[in-house]
């Protein structure tokens, strides 16, 4: 790397500290009633959060953001590698869509998120061949557009693109099966004077591995910790993050900056998915931002997003239930916890957080639809045919994540299982009387079915532009013609 390689590493370094500093969050919109963007990015501000990790262009959010002093990664999904790898007319006509005219508008657009963690083992190597040359020809067109200054271009990566054969983070180094696509990825970063992105997940290391030591996910100190030489692991986070800078290391690029692009813990879902757990991880996550000391091999502060902002209840599930429970703000913008995102930002910023104690901000004048919920009618008999099917049915296309072993649902009898899977799919249809229906097992109530632990949720109004209503609604008088070879279990 020549000195003008390094130099702009070093600005592009000093950028990343200086100019965004405190916490990120990602910001996703995979939900059937998606608070306003407006609403949104009033949240933002009113937490102290500075910087917003998008995973698209849409032009509703990017268009609030304007003049927000909110920096923003903008995202590029995946499918869209390949033709922006084989184009680089295509690259150059989506940044000036989705970069330059919204920098023009005054979006503060910081870098371009090209592609969301390509290289998982589970998408079985779809996106090795383009997601590089997509890289190359968005920083291409940024450059041709005079934006490489301020714009840079980086790829969001999964914590499994590297790993320790030891254990010990000295010894990292890149995935074997990718191992040289990933220097050619870096140096291009390095080169570019972009970041290395991670995704890291204490969490995950939890839910995958029974074994894995609970306390060490955490920041609060852990027993067995790991000794790696005269270094001290005490916290996975700092472990992983470490491996990846030894990994950087060893391949000569030790200089690229790293930007922590997912960080968080979900709050059901799973039985290590809950609120205790979410905030006793994100608390110590942030007071380990705010210390500034960072991680022993890569000492000062860490730049990073939580994951995420509000939940989705139209993500995939596939990776697992959790996926729909990662915000720090449930669906509606209500706070689940105390914690203060603040402590890192402004002079302003941290007036503010003293000011609200360590709450966070909701927003204000959220309309709801009525109060009435769909529920199983009490004389059903459970032994009937069709309950099975209409579940299923209704969980299929609404959200039924919150039922199941040791979620917040789990002190459901039957009867409210089903209910509770009736209503989601009411609510998600905006309480369309025909969303109701259900092969006549169901029926609309004022009585709020809730428990002391699972709430039957009604929907925020969020307007036929931006609501479930807006699409197709299935007729439900043709529920029992259709033949679901699902089997539902009830807890």
């Amino acid at each position: 790397m020549g000195w003008a390689s390094e130099l702009l590493v070093v600005v592009s370094w000093l950028c990343v500290v200086g100019c965004a500093r405190g916490i990120g969050a990602n910001w996703g919109t995979q939900a059937s009633h998606p608070l306003p963007p407006s609403t949104v990015v009033q949240m933002l501000k009113d937490n102290g959060i500075q910087k917003a990790k998008l995973f698209d262009a849409d032009d509703r959010v990017l268009s609030a953001l304007a003049n927000s002093g909110i920096q923003v990664m903008v995202g590029i999904p995946n499918n869209m590698l390949a033709s922006l790898a084989s184009d680089h007319k295509a690259a150059d006509r989506w940044v000036a869509k989705n970069v330059s005219d919204y920098v023009h508008d005054g979006v503060d657009i910081r870098f371009v998120a090209v592609g969301n963690e390509p290289f998982l083992a589970t998408y079985n190597g779809s996106f090795l061949q383009t997601t590089y040359p997509a890289l190359q020809n968005i920083q291409a067109a940024l450059d041709a557009a005079g934006l490489s200054n301020q714009v840079k271009a980086t790829v969001p990566l999964n914590a499994d693109v590297y790993g320790s054969v030891t254990g010990k983070p000295s010894d990292g180094d890149f995935r074997s099966d990718i191992h040289d696509l990933m220097l050619s990825i870096v140096k291009f970063l390095g080169d570019n004077g972009a970041p290395f992105t991670a995704n890291i997940y204490p969490f995950i290391s939890l839910y995958e591995d029974p074994n894995f030591p609970v306390d060490y996910a955490f920041f609060d100190g852990y027993s067995s910790p790991i000794v790696d030489g005269a270094i001290t692991y005490t916290n996975v986070f700092d472990a992983n993050h470490d491996t990846l800078v030894a990994a950087l290391q060893r391949n000569g690029f030790g200089n690229v900056s790293i930007i922590v692009g997912e960080i968080g813990w979900p709050t059901d879902g799973d039985m290590n998915a809950n609120q205790q757990l979410a905030q006793r991880f994100n608390r110590g996550f942030m007071n380990h931002v705010s210390s500034g000391n960072g991680t022993p091999l890569r000492p000062g502060p860490i730049d990073a997003y939580l994951f995420s902002l509000i939940d989705e209840d139209e993500k995939s599930i596939q990776p697992g239930n959790f996926e729909r429970h990662w915000g720090v703000f449930a669906y509606d913008g209500s706070p689940k916890y105390e914690l203060d995102l603040r402590s890192t930002t402004t002079e302003v910023a941290a007036k503010a957080a003293a000011a609200n104690s360590s709450s966070l901000v909701g927003p204000k004048n959220i309309k709801y639809l009525e109060r009435k919920w769909c529920v199983l009618k009490p004389w059903v008999s459970l032994d009937d045919a069709e309950i099975a099917p209409s579940v299923s049915y209704a969980c299929e296309n609404a959200d039924c994540s919150s039922l199941g072993y040791k979620t917040t649902c789990s002190d459901l009898d039957t009867l409210g299982n089903i209910s509770y899977a009736f209503n989601s799919y009411y609510q998600k249809n905006d309480q369309d009387n025909r969303a109701c229906g259900f092969s006549g097992l169901a029926t609309v109530t004022e009585k709020d079915p809730s428990t002391s632990t699972c709430k039957f949720d009604i929907m925020i109004d969020a307007g036929a532009a931006e609501s479930w209503k807006a699409r197709t609604l299935t007729d439900l008088n043709l529920l029992w013609c259709i033949v679901l070879p699902v089997i539902v279990t009830f807890v």
